[in-house]
């Protein structure tokens, strides 16, 4: 071959073909490498509302996970071997109980909200809210972590009454497995009621948070129940189709809803009435063309409505609400709860109004349990 002169062109080579599966091998490299620096980064997560701006929902932990062998194991050997118990199984994340999926729905909604109002506090904050002894607290946020839950406020109170924190934090929903806690926290005027887990487990939906609740005693007061109480059901016919127009006084969770009409609004301003990912039902064993219509008007006198509105006249409530799916169904009467249970649904019990006093004049308090 002669040697080149100087400023001579070069003749262009011909461009080395990669090797077989060259680029599948580049391509799984740099798959790996981002997988790497993924998971070096902290995960962005949104910053929590101050309480009085959000809405703020307090779970108990036995509420939010099931703790069947915690708390037997406390109710028989006592609270030194309780704590040793969950010391011992701290890296062992709790099954979901009756409220994860309601938390789960709530999470997605405000996944919502933050991609239309990204500077907005009006959400939806979860607390946990537990009289656990702050040595449970490592398994409860490993448990947290397991399942990717944005819950960042803990009140662990090691068996004082959650009361005074629920009111510092402008509490708008206490769910508890703890029947007498409910109880103290209706009394002080929170909304509040005692999560029961339903017979079977239904699929509910992952996008749309549902919630369903009954009439008298949980949205309205309890004044209609007192009069079917006292003189039966024909004098109660007579008498709300006389106080039609006259509002009922509200109930324990009229506020509760009011905060979820709240937030449907923000979807509603964008056009996306029909895509809101909150539904709102009234299950009510009123029936319509007697005793319906003071429901609903009561409802339009506070600026409320419910997207749905299911008038049973006497009915069972278990196998509408299997339809319904909800992810929480609030009832005054644990008949009604039973029968949603039964049917698949996570319901909870509202300690209030004239259908409750049997059970407030029972003797014996009991024993705070363990959460």
């Amino acid at each position: 071959s002669r040697s080149m002169e100087p400023g001579e062109p070069q003749e262009p080579q011909e461009p080395r073909e990669p090797g077989p599966g060259a680029e599948t091998a580049a391509a799984q490299v740099w798959e790996e490498a981002k997988i790497f620096y993924d998971n070096l980064a902290p995960k962005k997560k949104p910053k929590s509302p101050k309480p009085q701006n959000a809405v703020t929902i307090a779970v108990s932990s036995r509420a939010l996970f099931r703790m069947d062998e915690e708390q037997r194991i406390y109710t028989e050997q006592g609270v030194e071997e309780y704590v040793r118990y969950q010391l011992e199984h701290e890296n062992e994340p709790f099954s979901p109980g009756p409220a994860f999926p309601f938390v789960k729905a709530l999470e997605a909604v405000n996944r919502r909200l933050r991609e239309l109002y990204p500077d907005s506090e009006d959400v939806f904050d979860i607390v946990l809210m537990t009289n656990n002894h702050a040595q449970v607290g490592v398994r409860l946020i490993n448990s947290i972590n397991h399942y990717d839950l944005f819950i960042e406020r803990f009140c662990m109170t090691g068996g004082n009454s959650p009361i005074c924190y629920l009111k510092a934090y402008h509490t708008n929903l206490y769910l508890s497995a703890d029947a007498e806690k409910v109880r103290e926290a209706i009394d002080e005027g929170i909304a509040a009621a005692t999560i029961f887990s339903p017979s079977r487990d239904v699929v509910v939906s992952q996008s749309q948070l549902r919630v369903a609740f009954d009439g008298d005693a949980v949205l309205f007061s309890d004044e209609s129940e007192r009069i079917v109480k006292a003189h039966g059901l024909d004098r109660f016919f007579e008498h709300e189709k006389a106080h039609e127009n006259k509002p009922l006084a509200q109930g324990p969770l009229k506020g509760f809803l009011e905060a979820l009409g709240r937030l449907q609004k923000k979807f509603y301003s964008k056009g996306l009435r029909l895509e809101c990912p909150i539904r709102t039902y009234l299950v009510t064993a009123r029936s319509a063309a007697s005793s319906g219509a003071r429901a609903l008007k009561t409802l339009r006198s506070w600026g409320l409505e419910t997207d749905e509105a299911l008038f049973l006249a006497g009915a069972p409530k278990g196998p509408l609400l299997e339809k319904i799916r909800p992810h929480i169904f609030f009832d005054d009467q644990m008949f009604h709860v039973a029968g949603a249970q039964e049917m698949g649904t996570v319901a909870a019990h509202v300690p209030y109004g004239v259908a409750q006093t049997p059970r407030r004049t029972a003797p014996a308090k009991q024993a705070p349990s363990a959460q």
